[in-house]
């Protein structure tokens, strides 16, 4: 396992709630991720880590295989993931991803 592998690991492990994207919660750079952050919120989370794959190369497609998923926004809850933004639009719109992270 690669440095970038560890890191991830890492990261998704040590934190409850971890979203790899593009920008910032603050300053989304693509509309997928805001979406990603405005669902995150909306479920109630207060405490998240977030990570901009476009401050390096190397996470951004470390990520993809770390998850074997092609595409950011990438949201994991205690060291599993989740999915995108899609998946979790579908998860919030059932109660799913609310339940998910309640706890």
């Amino acid at each position: 396992m690669s440095d970038v592998q560890n890191w991830i690991k890492e990261t998704v492990t040590q934190n409850t709630v971890v979203l790899f994207m593009k920008g910032t919660a603050q300053f989304p750079q693509c509309g997928f991720s805001g979406r990603a952050i405005q669902l995150l919120k909306a479920s109630g989370v207060e405490n998240m880590v977030t990570v901009n794959v476009l401050d390096d190369p190397e996470v951004r497609q470390g990520i993809k295989d770390y998850s074997s998923w092609p595409t950011v926004p990438q949201l994991y809850v205690k060291g599993e993931f989740v999915g995108g933004s899609d998946i979790m639009n579908e998860m919030f719109e059932s109660g799913e991803l609310q339940t998910l992270l309640k706890d």
